[in-house]
């Protein structure tokens, strides 16, 4: 992680303000696919240690993670605590949830402990979560999302013009998502709740982190995207029990009145539209942010997309053109390394 030393100076003077304490010092805790970085602040002084999100200005905007924050916060979940912010700087100074990503500690033993409080608060989000304001995750934005996928995957990565059969096949499948998007009944919608934006915290819910994209969506989007992973995969008879049992919860609170059979569908539907839209973002963090190591997981994430499409009798044929597309090609190369 690097940052420019005069920024690296204005951050520490704004903690050392925020906290009255010259003791700290300061480390790379983590950073994320967007401009932001997060650095711990660690005092001599008084023993503890906070977190400081580096946003720059003009690149990044504080508004939305704080606003998100408040409302996670007020639900009686476990984002980061602000205890100071400054948003002409791009700044925040928040509590500490750890370092232990789900991530690093999910395997087939650990799974139900953990994923149990993570639905807990998944559960909570949806029901209890103010979304007074939030935009809607509409059928214009949904589709402005799928077009990732053929700009930055087909085209960039590929190097493959779609064609006239390729446009329609591709328009086609993106109309059946997003009509199957929008039938769902809505929600607060995380739009990346999964394994790396959840911290394990000893004898707390999980801490929820890199929310600032917040919508209100369909009410299957955050629990495809904890449970089809773009970063840890598991057999399918287990998604689909932990799927099912998420949706029973659902229908107890009265949220959802369908039955299993569209609750699959619309689960099944809504991974695709993520994942085909993953495709492009993971695609275009290497092209256009030099961030390569996210063009590992583009495997995982097309095995997910043909697997959906390809059971689905209306996209069949969607499934089979893309797979004659990609053919025996190594997705984790970069395109000038294929030749």
């Amino acid at each position: 992680m690097t940052i420019d030393p005069e920024r690296l100076q204005a951050m520490q003077a704004f903690a050392t303000r925020a906290l009255s304490d010259d003791s700290l010092t300061f480390e790379p805790a983590s950073a994320d696919a967007s401009f932001r970085s997060y650095w711990r602040a660690t005092s001599a002084v008084q023993g503890g240690t906070w977190v400081v999100m580096n946003a720059p200005p003009g690149k990044e905007s504080l508004g939305p993670w704080l606003d998100v924050a408040r409302r996670l916060r007020a639900a009686g979940l476990n984002a980061p605590q602000v205890f100071a912010d400054d948003a002409a700087q791009g700044f925040v100074l928040m509590s500490d949830l750890g370092s232990r990503t789900y991530l690093w500690e999910l395997d087939q033993a650990s799974a139900d402990a953990l994923y149990a409080p993570a639905f807990d608060s998944l559960l909570a989000m949806q029901t209890r979560v103010d979304t007074t304001g939030l935009e809607a995750y509409d059928g214009s934005k949904l589709v402005a999302e799928l077009e990732l996928f053929p700009t930055w995957f087909m085209q960039r990565h590929l190097g493959i013009k779609p064609g006239c059969a390729g446009w329609e096949r591709i328009e086609a499948a993106f109309a059946l998502l997003s009509d199957s998007a929008l039938e769902q009944p809505t929600a607060f919608v995380h739009r990346d709740y999964h394994s790396r934006n959840l911290m394990i915290v000893p004898g707390q819910l999980p801490g929820i982190v890199d929310f600032q994209d917040a919508v209100v969506g369909p009410i299957t989007y955050d629990l495809v995207s904890l449970l089809r992973d773009c970063y840890i995969e598991w057999p399918p008879e287990r998604v689909y029990a932990w799927a099912n049992q998420h949706r029973d919860r659902l229908v107890d609170k009265g949220v959802l009145n369908f039955g299993e059979l569209r609750w699959k569908r619309w689960f099944d539907l809504m991974g695709l539209q993520r994942h085909l839209k993953v495709l492009g973002i993971f695609c275009r963090l290497w092209y256009r942010d030099g961030k390569a190591q996210y063009l590992n997981d583009l495997p995982l994430v097309l095995r997910y997309t043909l697997a959906v499409a390809e059971k689905n009798k209306d996209l069949a044929d969607f499934a089979s053109w893309l797979r004659k597309q990609v053919g025996d090609r190594d997705l984790t190369r970069p395109a000038a390394q294929r030749g």
